[in-house]
């Protein structure tokens, strides 16, 4: 991580209670948002010639009083942002390949936990990249986010989304970021992300191989084919339906896996693979609108997966707050690092300080930041 060269810190006056200078609140924030709170404090000791000690309980208020500035500055949650009309958006300066934005979630520890089933809540991150410049990255508590969807249209104009812009959306179809792209755009499409789709059949076609054919009958007629071999060629080809992105075949399909899963032996495995089956079944017809025909647009070079996002719940979520980490959080703990992380991750919050105090002025080392 690149050390600041130079701070203006300021006269009295801070965005935190008990933050003399908003060039240290700026420091708190930054290293808040790269490391735990308590390796901060100490590295910040070393750095700020405060004269006191910094504790990582004042850190952390600090650095959440930036993040809650933030979030007031967020305008009021809309249902839809689509405003104007067609002939307004074809008078727009033509824009540039679609931006193409990839949703996923990640899971952290919560401060409430009362069972290992209930000892975490779920957080969205996600990815905008546009056709040319820098990718940003934003993250947010489901549960605690109330303005989901302002949040994400604000970073995608930051992006330079325009009326007639051609944005992608690609989710893994889950009930909780279905709707979150939903009237951002009028010019959005939204698709199903083939990573998580092929992901559940190899869930599928694992446990297949379970399957163990029935005891011949009573009377004596041969057993019919092995269920795991004949499921498994099935599951191929639900497969190959799913890639040219046929959905009629598709569920047909998922039919008829059901039926030659049926001629196994009565076992457990057999009902957990039913149970399986029968959730992806659901899976596919929640998301039957958002299936393209993913061969022909891999063949086009357009994009058919969010698989690079996993890297980006791994950055913005895991690394910071679940990985080596033994903190537990809160939803709104948790809702702010986020804000504070992904503009340190975005090179964004030096410019936000500055907006809020022209004076303030930082140059850092143009180099990668590792976190």
């Amino acid at each position: 991580m690149p050390a600041p060269r130079h701070l203006d810190l300021q006269p009295p006056g801070g965005v935190a209670p008990g933050t003399d200078h908003p060039g240290a609140a700026y420091l708190e924030a930054r290293f808040a948002g790269l490391a735990a709170y308590g390796t901060s404090a100490k590295l910040l000791a070393e750095v700020l010639p405060l004269g006191r000690r910094l504790h990582a309980t004042t850190l952390r208020r600090h650095a959440q009083a930036v993040a809650q500035r933030l979030e007031n500055e967020l305008a009021e949650e809309r249902w839809g942002f689509i405003d104007g009309c067609p002939a307004d958006w074809e008078k727009l300066p033509r824009p540039d390949l679609p931006l193409v934005v990839s949703l996923d979630g990640g899971y952290v520890h919560s401060v409430q936990q009362r069972s290992r089933r209930d000892g975490w809540f779920e957080v969205i991150a996600g990815r905008a990249t546009p056709a040319e410049g820098p990718s940003k990255c934003f993250g947010f508590v489901q549960t605690y986010d109330t303005k989901p969807k302002r949040r994400l249209f604000d970073l995608l104009v930051s992006q330079g989304m325009a009326a007639n812009q051609a944005v992608t959306f690609v989710t893994d179809g889950g009930d909780d970021v279905r709707g979150l792209p939903l009237y951002l755009n009028p010019g959005s499409e939204h698709l199903l992300d083939w990573f998580h789709l092929t992901m559940r059949l190899t869930v599928l076609a694992n446990m297949a191989k379970s399957l163990r054919a029935a005891p011949p009958d009573e009377e004596g007629l041969p057993p019919p084919a092995a269920p795991a071999v004949t499921v498994a060629v099935a599951l191929q080809r639900l497969k190959w339906l799913c890639w040219h992105g046929n959905v009629v075949r598709v569920l047909d399909t998922i039919s008829d896996v059901g039926i030659d899963a049926e001629m196994a032996n009565p076992s457990a495995e057999r009902v957990r693979f039913l149970k399986a089956l029968c959730e992806f079944d659901t899976y596919v017809r929640a998301n039957a609108g958002s299936i393209p025909n993913y061969g022909e647009r891999h063949r086009n070079d357009e994009a058919i997966s969010s698989a690079f996002v996993e890297s980006t719940v791994n950055q913005v979520i895991s690394k910071r707050m679940v990985k080596k980490q033994q903190m537990r959080w809160t939803p709104r703990g948790a809702h702010l690092l986020l804000q504070v992380r992904t503009r340190v991750l975005n090179d964004d919050l030096a410019d936000t300080f500055h907006r809020w105090y022209p004076a303030f002025s930082h140059t850092v080392d143009q180099q990668p930041m590792a976190v």
